[in-house]
């Protein structure tokens, strides 16, 4: 018999066998498998479709949000399990490497399974027949950190025995992915200690566990994936309309050069002004330009309702149309050439939030002040390590994403609630929560020709420190 058949038979049959007292013995671990579907569940939106595969009796897909939720596994006695406990999700029976599904879904999930899988990459090639550009995939499985701390739970009897699993590590599972056509953007671990005890499990687990150093040895491994789409630049130069909206307050020396600068792009390209409570003529100004340059350019102009740059942005992404939005800074210290860039990034699928970024190539000389250069890096670390991606320069005004996941956010944003008066941080943790990949886009910030800064260094960089603490609190210890 093959060694490869012989193995899935011993898998299927003790699956079997242990589904009657399966549900039992989560509950009796509830506080080690509820962190996990908590966690999963704040990366799916109410809308997605989800699958699991090795979705046993179904606890984590009946727990987590989505409006369509599908669970795959191989046993049919665990199948039989999870139908009778969650008859609103849809369960089939089927091999995770053989899974003959028309349907292509938002967010595949493969939870504490890969370790019992007898080819990995096999199982990962195949999730390609159920993905869509755009899918997430979510792995969790054990740090391989814990294999002889796990095996003596197994030996003194407080963990059910299993059978022989592989104890894959992030590196490698992160190799497997890419030889199997998928990109990991996120890697992510939790949960120093799996039992519950109150206050002590919540501090170890919710605070010290997230802590740089300690999170090396948690627990609870995550990996985001997507799939590797090989975009050509020729094949979306025309495919999606953009958005660019400009934010501008006292900027009236700098309105007719945006749209001179700015150049043609896309399918078709809106340009929105939202003039912000200037004190000079930058209205009369936005005014006379729209009826200037009417007959070549879609413009749209307003003024906003309150204030701040974050109402500014809100304000006119509710009557964008574009497929694609993005913010272009008045001062034009981003260079407006540079936005094709941003665009071909986001349409060739590189990720799904394009944050620009100043701080890789030299200023010029009077670009940015000094204090201002060391607040941002200051605040790149800081949210680099909060949202789990690198992220070199948050506070750079320009800043793309479709508009579809835009609305997500939009619909989702009681959450962080709306409290950021710049837009840069309100779009950034409403990526992280609509689990988007985000790319850092460099470009060469110049210095402002008109006008000055309508940032304050210490007045806003105090706001930023509480914004970054209060989103401490509901990204990792929440």
């Amino acid at each position: 018999m093959d060694i490869y058949k012989e193995k899935k038979q011993e898998l299927r049959a003790y699956f079997d066998k242990i589904a009657a007292s399966r549900i039992k013995y989560r509950k009796s671990k509830s506080y080690y498998w509820d962190s996990i579907t908590e966690y999963v569940s704040f990366f799916v939106h109410k809308n997605a479709s989800v699958v699991e595969i090795g979705c046993g009796t179904g606890e984590l897909l009946g727990k987590i949000d989505g409006k369509e939720k599908t669970g795959i596994d191989f046993s049919e006695k665990m199948i039989e399990e999870a139908k009778r406990q969650f008859p609103s999700v849809d369960f089939i029976c089927a091999p995770a490497e053989d899974i003959q599904l028309e349907k292509k879904f938002d967010v595949v999930i493969l939870s504490n399974l890969i370790g019992y899988l007898v080819d990995i990459q096999e199982v990962f090639q195949g999730l390609h027949n159920i993905c869509h550009n755009e899918t997430k995939i979510i792995i969790t499985y054990y740090n391989s950190f814990w294999e002889p701390f796990i095996k003596f739970a197994e030996f003194i009897g407080i963990k059910k025995k299993g059978p022989k699993q592989s104890w894959i590590s992030a590196k490698d599972l992160s190799n497997l992915l890419f030889l199997s056509g998928f990109e990991t953007y996120k890697q992510n671990s939790s949960m120093l200690f799996p039992f519950y005890i109150p206050l002590l499990s919540a501090f170890l687990n919710k605070f010290v566990s997230r802590l740089p150093f300690f999170n090396w040895f948690a627990l609870n491994q995550y990996t985001f994936a997507r799939p590797i789409v090989d975009v050509k630049q020729e094949e979306v130069s025309d495919k999606y309309s953009t958005s660019v909206l400009i934010p501008a307050r006292n900027e009236s020396g700098n309105i007719e050069n945006a749209i001179l600068r700015l150049p043609r792009f896309g399918k078709h390209l809106e340009i929105i002004f939202v003039e912000g409570n200037s004190t000079d003529d930058t209205w009369a100004k936005i005014q006379e330009i729209k009826e200037k340059y009417k007959e070549t350019h879609d413009i749209k102009i307003l003024q906003q309702p309150g204030k701040g740059k974050g109402d500014a942005v809100r304000a006119g992404y509710s009557i964008a149309k574009g497929d694609i939005l993005m913010i272009l800074d008045a001062d034009l210290t981003v260079p407006p050439e540079q936005l094709p860039k941003f665009y071909n990034a986001l349409a060739q699928n590189k990720g799904g939030f394009i944050n620009g970024t100043r701080l890789i190539y030299p200023l010029e000389k009077n670009a940015m002040r000094f204090l201002n250069t060391l607040g941002n890096k200051f605040f790149s670390a800081a949210f680099s390590w909060l949202l789990e991606q690198p992220v070199k320069d948050t506070l750079c005004g320009t800043k793309v994403m479709f508009r579809k996941d835009y609305e997500k956010l939009a619909a989702n944003r009681s959450y962080f609630g709306d409290f950021d008066p710049f837009g840069d941080f309100d779009l950034l943790f409403g990526a992280f929560k609509l689990n988007l990949k985000i790319v850092d886009m460099p470009i060469r910030y110049q210095e402002r020709k008109y006008g000055d800064t309508n940032i304050s260094r210490f007045k806003h960089g105090l706001l930023l420190l509480k914004m970054w603490w209060f989103a401490l609190f509901k990204i990792k210890f929440k």
